[in-house]
């Protein structure tokens, strides 16, 4: 008898032909999440198992498994021989564990005969397992429709028995989608765009604008601790971190207050844009939603859209605040995000940002400044640390 975990992914079953492509993206994402763990993957007759940790590790490894993309559920599993009295003592050993044994209870069973050189069929394993139980545990009684606990055994090339299935994160593999760079501030909303596009299978890399000395070293510690809570999800992430001082003080300097806040979005999707070219990467990412400051308006965001030519993906743009906030807490980023420290966002702000700036006068504002040399200069001062999940 061996403990394992018996991983079902979803989407994946989807996609036709490309399917051993996403298998195998998804086989190395966990291979690569969980080898820190002692653990060992691998896949037999269209089941992922991760086998070989210690017992007393199957929180943190399940865990783990369940914050893996592409995965939608994780099932604590004993596997034994295709044999009756195995099977149905590690059914009965299943129904113990899940706490049925206080009291009286109801119970189903459900088979699934993948080796249809099996002598029994589905129906018949169903029936032995279930008499077995009810001769050993005088309190349980079997309910087909609404049952408090369901027992499944698969037979494949060994029996695998478990009773409790732990729901996951969904979505693809990281990685399946190419690579995207997102611009992490401190605050609730990009971590989550950072999320959500990890999860339709984008790799990401992450930049963030530091404003010394208007920003201090507990904002940057916040960024960091952001980025290193989305590797839980995302796997390794390369975060740059820009120094963006001497831009943003010539932006006050020369250009319309009205335009600051415009024009300096502007300004980093450029060197967002620069840091993905030189890293593969093909996409930017951006945690704004409609409407929710003076930049997120149809005319501004229009107005940094042409900023650069890379595609600018913006998952949140349809949320509300309160939406961003549940699954901010959901990821564990949201107690992270609301710890003191202001951002670069936060410096120069003007009194009254234009709401629907005009782009031909954008365009005029920013060649006040000598933007290529600003650019230069702040790309080869950006600071990079790669985190790895803890």
């Amino acid at each position: 008898m061996e403990r394992l975990l018996l991983i079902k992914y979803g989407e994946i079953h989807l996609k036709g032909q490309n399917r051993p492509f996403f298998k195998r993206a998804l086989k190395n994402r966990l291979i690569q999440g969980l080898k820190p763990l002692g653990c060992y993957v691998h896949e037999q007759d269209g089941r992922i198992y991760v086998t070989g940790y210690d017992p007393l590790d199957e929180d943190r490894v399940l865990e783990r498994a369940k914050h893996t993309f592409g995965i939608v559920g994780v099932c604590p599993a004993l596997a034994v021989e295709k044999e009756p009295e195995a099977m149905y003592a590690a059914a009965l050993s299943m129904l113990e564990r899940a706490g049925s044994g206080q009291g009286d209870f109801t119970f189903k069973v459900k088979a699934r005969r993948q080796d249809k050189s099996y002598p029994q069929n589905s129906f018949e394993i169903c029936a032995d397992a279930g008499g077995y139980i009810l001769d050993r545990m005088p309190t349980a009684k079997v309910d087909v429709k609404k049952p408090q606990y369901t027992v499944e055994i698969e037979v494949r090339d060994r029996a695998y028995v478990y009773s409790h299935e732990e729901k996951g994160v969904g979505g693809l593999p990281v990685g399946v989608s190419g690579r995207g760079v997102v611009m992490l501030s401190g605050g609730i909303d990009s971590p989550v765009a950072a999320y959500m596009m990890a999860k339709r299978g984008l790799e990401v890399e992450a930049v963030h604008f530091l404003s010394p000395p208007y920003t201090g070293e507990p904002a940057k510690e916040k960024v960091i601790a952001l980025a290193r809570r989305l590797t839980e999800y995302c796997g390794p992430i390369k975060l740059h971190l820009v120094h963006f001082t001497e831009i943003q003080e010539q932006l006050y300097e020369r250009c319309e207050e009205s335009y600051l806040t415009v024009l300096m979005r502007r300004l980093m999707c450029k060197i967002s844009e620069a840091i993905a070219n030189k890293e593969g990467g093909q996409a930017l990412i951006t945690g704004e939603s409609l409407g929710q400051v003076a930049s997120q308006t149809i005319g501004a965001l229009h107005v940094t859209d042409s900023s650069v030519e890379m595609t600018i993906l913006r998952p949140l743009i349809g949320m509300d605040k309160v939406e961003i906030i549940d699954i901010a807490r959901a990821i564990g980023t949201f107690d992270i995000s609301t710890l003191p420290g202001e951002d670069c966002c936060t410096v120069f702000v003007p009194k009254h940002p234009a709401t629907k700036p005009n782009l031909k006068r954008a365009v005029r504002e920013e060649e006040r400044l000598q933007v290529e040399e600003l650019i230069a200069a702040a790309l080869q001062k950006t600071e990079v640390i790669t985190l790895l999940p803890t």
